[in-house]
């Protein structure tokens, strides 16, 4: 336990040489990430919401893919998708997975609310599962796995 108090505040203090003035907010996605959960920011653009996630997943050293999240955004645009391959010399051909940016360990989903409720139940069986489903078959997120969605109010565009 006391391990992990040090290590939350060195990464604390490395985010807050960064992130200057939202020190409750990074506390905060500090305490969700450790507990296994994800987050929902919610703010007017300009706020460094990017910035602050691309920060904590390179103070940890781990992968960060951030999406942004349109109206015209599909599920297999952020999962991944089973494209055909020939191999040349054979001439065989063959379906291979390529794996969409939800396979990183922190995914930023940016203003996650503007895409259709498909995409959006993309991302939620990969929050819940840690595995996303293609072309019928299921594939394994990485370890530690971590979202932070953003939306911006109600009334503001982004």
């Amino acid at each position: 336990m006391k391990r992990l108090g040090e290590a939350a505040t060195r990464i604390n203090h490395e985010l807050g040489q960064v992130i200057v003035g939202q020190a409750s907010v990074v506390e905060d996605l500090l305490v969700a990430m450790l507990a296994g959960g994800h987050a929902l920011l919610v703010g007017v653009p300009g706020l460094a919401k990017t910035l602050m996630v691309r920060t904590l997943a390179d103070t940890l050293g781990l992968a960060f893919s951030r999406v942004q999240f349109t109206p015209d955004l599909m599920p297999a645009d952020i999962t991944g998708t089973e494209v055909i391959q020939e191999d040349r010399g054979s001439g065989t051909r063959e379906f291979r997975f390529l794996p969409g940016p939800v396979f990183a360990n922190v995914v930023l989903a940016d203003e996650i609310n503007r895409t259709p409720p498909k995409t959006q139940a993309a991302l939620l069986e990969a929050m819940e599962e840690h595995q996303v489903t293609a072309g019928g078959r299921r594939h394994q997120l990485p370890e530690p796995f971590f979202v932070l969605a953003t939306q911006n109010p109600i009334e503001q565009e982004g």
